[in-house]
């Protein structure tokens, strides 16, 4: 749990607080919700480099090849 003090202008304040936007569940939601925009950004980001690298398309049986060589138990 963290306590926090926030300063903002007025107007701001004001229609933060009219829209119910300063109760802690709200800044909860707001929160949650840019953490899960950024990851979504990073994502897309990720993929977008993903697909300049301009790598051959793997064919079906090469798919399988790869997930069945992930799911494979390894040594310990």
């Amino acid at each position: 749990m963290v306590d926090f003090k926030l300063s903002l202008p007025d107007q701001l304040r004001k229609e933060a607080e009219a829209a119910g936007l300063l109760s802690p569940r709200a800044i909860e939601r707001l929160l949650r919700e840019e953490i899960r925009r950024r990851r979504v950004d990073k994502f897309f980001a990720a993929a977008d480099r993903l697909a300049a690298l301009d790598l051959p398309i793997l064919s079906d049986e090469e798919i399988a090849q790869e997930i069945h060589l992930a799911r494979r138990p390894t040594a310990a």
